[in-house]
């Protein structure tokens, strides 16, 4: 490792091979494809300042060899050639040494490059792949449906404005059926992450600058996460920082498959910027409660287990009775991690809309390079490991599952999966 940064953090081999394949990535995602040939001109530069680094050593250790075998009028010329060849050793792996920061600060700026398939463009060009479950019609029913903050009030399961007395806007309280709710909802999801054989975890909510750097998080929406600097640590607003961490430096054993982990994490977002409905409830707070699936595998193995990590969330939003769709995400929409990304949307009547509820993302080795994850292949060498997140549960689900279960007296029917972990509780009621 030379420098502040970890060699291999993309396949440099691989993108001077290709390097159009970075270059359409790039403009998929709207970003500038100039970043590659930056990339490129930066390894060839630091390429030819090692090659001139090497060359010098190998003279220098060479005139070096000759000293003892000079004679005594040779050996001053020697000796001085010899310090000189030393100087130019330093400097030459000095440059090399600037050439390596450089090229890695360039690397690191580049996000991973999205697969085939994934739709070009921003925000709103997603790809919609299919809509699940019944959407009511209220009308039909003979009311208006109330919004998820003012059935929680009646029910005395969210208390906003305590949470803004004591913390300030934009956090809550979760209180008797609101706070049993959450519970039901997240063991449900660990106990179905349990049952696709996750191994459930509690992780840390703090890690330090290189683990959330590794994962990606560190870079345009750096502005997003709670940084505490006394401390030079992070709160991470989701635990797959802390899962990707787990592993970090270490060579893994995946022949017996995957290693899947569910992790259980309070998660911590500035949500600088966020407005209109949204600041209304607990659909965008600063902290919260998720579930989240971490993944390493095999490279080759990732899409087909990004399949399975969609098919496992859509498990748990039908144990919650909701009404979804899933949605492809388009390049420009990605996470800087993400080469793929595959969002459920439950459907929110009172805003008659669909709202993010769950994202998978397939995020091939971009992480496993940064954090130095890998696993020995057959013939005895080391390769990247491919690493997939996606959440299983969160506080925000409790938005959908008020909204879409509610009557007209303010009750709220308990979905059928999670009867059994509020008690057998049929319905909520004040």
């Amino acid at each position: 490792m030379r420098g502040r940064y970890p060699s291999k953090v993309i396949d440099i081999k691989a993108l001077r091979e290709n390097p159009d394949v970075a270059r359409k990535s790039q403009l998929a995602r709207g970003a500038d494809p100039q970043l590659v040939d930056e990339i490129l001109a930066a390894d060839e530069r630091q390429r030819a300042l090692l090659t001139a680094f090497e060359n010098l050593r190998a003279e220098q250790k060479a005139v070096s060899k000759s000293v003892g075998k000079a004679s005594a009028e040779e050996r001053p010329v020697i000796l001085a050639q010899a310090k000189e060849l030393a100087d130019g050793v330093k400097a030459a792996d000095e440059a090399a040494n600037q050439a390596r920061v450089a090229l890695d600060e360039l690397v690191w700026q580049l996000p991973n490059l999205v697969v085939p398939g994934v739709p070009e463009g921003g925000e709103d060009d997603y790809v919609v792949l299919r809509h699940e479950g019944e959407i009511r019609d209220f009308a039909a029913e003979g009311f208006e449906p109330k919004d998820h903050l003012e059935i929680g009030e009646g029910l005395g399961g969210i208390d906003m404005a305590r949470g803004a007395k004591v913390s300030g806007s934009r956090f809550h309280y979760l209180v008797g059926l609101g706070a049993r709710l959450q519970l039901a909802l997240l063991n449900a999801a660990m106990d179905r992450a349990i049952a696709h054989g996750f191994l459930p975890v509690i992780t840390p909510t703090l890690v330090k600058p290189e683990i959330m750097a590794g994962t990606g998080f560190l870079g345009a929406h750096a502005d997003e996460i709670y940084h505490l600097p006394a401390d030079d640590l992070y709160l991470v607003g989701t635990s797959e920082v802390a899962l990707a961490g787990y592993h970090s430096g270490e060579i893994i054993d995946l022949t017996e498959g995957p290693l899947r982990y569910a992790g259980w994490s309070s998660c911590f977002r500035r949500e600088a910027g966020a407005g209109g409905k949204d600041n209304r409830g607990i659909v965008r707070v600063h902290q919260f409660d998720k579930i989240e699936m971490f993944v390493y595998t095999k490279q080759e193995d990732a899409a087909a287990e990004h399949e399975r990590l969609l098919a496992w969330q859509e498990e748990m939003l039908q144990i919650a009775g909701l009404p979804y769709r899933v949605i492809d995400t388009a390049a420009g929409d990605l996470g800087s991690s993400a080469a793929r990304k595959f969002d459920c949307e439950a459907w929110v009547p009172s805003q008659g809309t669909y709202r993010e509820m769950t994202s998978t993302s397939n995020c091939t080795t971009f992480q496993a390079r940064r954090l130095g994850v890998r696993e020995r292949t057959e013939e005895g060498s080391t390769r990247a490991v491919a690493t997939l997140n996606g959440t299983l549960a969160t506080t925000r689900w409790i938005v959908a599952i008020l909204e879409n279960h509610q009557q007209a007296d303010g009750s709220v029917i308990v979905p059928e999966g999670l009867r059994g972990y509020l008690g057998g509780l049929t319905e909520l009621r004040a």
